[in-house]
């Protein structure tokens, strides 16, 4: 919850890409908790898919910031309605 709160309310797209992590996050801490309840390893082979999907959209999204604030020069997501092209 604090992850959509936090993606519905910043601006920055820093933030936004930390909100993202948290509900991947909060998503893989609800599979370790059902695996450990069933007694199943899944939760656990879940969360190992989840964390290399955290690292593909980490790489990705600081690389979208990084040229962003090179066109832009801030890190404003309302200015992204401005980009053309």
């Amino acid at each position: 919850m604090l992850g959509l709160a936090g993606l519905l309310t910043r601006r920055n797209l820093i933030f936004t890409l930390m909100c993202v992590e948290i509900m991947l996050n909060a998503s893989g801490l609800a599979f370790v908790a059902a695996g450990a309840r069933w007694a199943q390893p899944d939760g656990q082979v879940m969360f190992l898919f989840i964390l290399a999907m955290a690292a593909a959209e980490v790489a990705i999204g600081l690389a979208f910031v990084l040229l962003f604030h090179r066109t832009q020069l801030a890190l404003d997501v309302d200015a992204a309605s401005e980009m053309r092209g």
